[in-house]
């Protein structure tokens, strides 16, 4: 039952047909864990919280730098140097009491990852290298999570949603990237630069897909990828279908 409050925050929403009171409800019983609190996950995290998300996990080990603040708009100047997840946690609660933040200020790993997933509903990918976005996709298969991924480069962006267990023809992200680049190209790719507003651009499409899982609404991006060319304003979508010989998801 919505108190009056959240009726007038989220009138906008209930409007919505396809949302209502009832999706509303849905939204504020979510859990929904955002990896990094960076470029992506800081528009992604504020539209979360804004829509009323009950629960957001925020995954990150880093402090905000100077050179955060082209993109990164969850920290401003006076946060230098303050830890990422505290500033998320900070702006997120002064922007929506009723969601609730949880801080994870760690590095992700192996004997870390499946717990975390394991405590959310979805999963939200904002990470910057493909060791984080590998391990993310295991176990989120191991869990039966859906995987909401976003990357940014320069002035391209492209974002997909994985969901393996959906069904047999749904791929995975090693469907995509069978195994991760070499760490120099890795690195490399992270040093490359990028536009500033495309990381909002990016980051606001992938709160829109992950709204829309939650809701259960319109049509995902499961089994597509979407790519947007920024210097030419193009988007296009391209299907994706699970490789018989990915060395995650084939045999299930």
């Amino acid at each position: 039952m919505l108190g009056r409050e959240q009726l007038e925050r989220y009138a906008r929403h209930i409007l919505l047909k396809e949302v209502g009171g009832q999706g509303q409800a849905r939204l504020l019983a979510a859990r929904v864990l955002v990896v990094g609190a960076g470029g992506l996950g800081s528009p992604l995290a504020l539209y979360l919280a804004a829509a009323g998300i009950g629960t957001i996990g925020i995954v990150d080990d880093d402090a905000v730098s100077l050179s955060n603040l082209q993109r990164q708009i969850l920290h401003d100047t006076e946060g230098v140097g303050r830890p990422k997840t505290d500033s998320a946690v900070a702006r997120l609660a002064a922007l929506n009491p009723d969601t609730k933040v949880v801080a994870h200020a760690l590095r992700l790993g192996p004997d870390n990852v499946d717990e975390l997933v394991g405590g959310y509903d979805i999963v939200a990918d904002g990470s910057d290298n493909f060791a984080t976005r590998f391990l993310l996709n295991d176990a989120c298969f191991r869990a039966r999570r859906t995987l909401v991924s976003a990357a940014i480069q320069q002035f391209d962006g492209q974002l997909a949603t994985f969901k393996p267990h959906a069904g047999p023809d749904q791929p995975c992200y090693r469907c995509l990237h069978p195994e991760a680049p070499p760490e120099e190209l890795d690195a490399a790719c992270v040093e490359a630069g990028v536009l500033g507003a495309l990381a909002g651009v990016m980051g606001s499409l992938q709160a829109t897909e992950v709204l829309k899982e939650i809701l259960e609404i319109g049509t995902g991006l499961a089994g597509r990828l979407m790519l947007y060319d920024a210097m030419n304003a193009e988007f296009r979508t391209i299907r994706l279908r699970r490789n018989p010989a990915c060395p995650l998801c084939a045999a299930s």
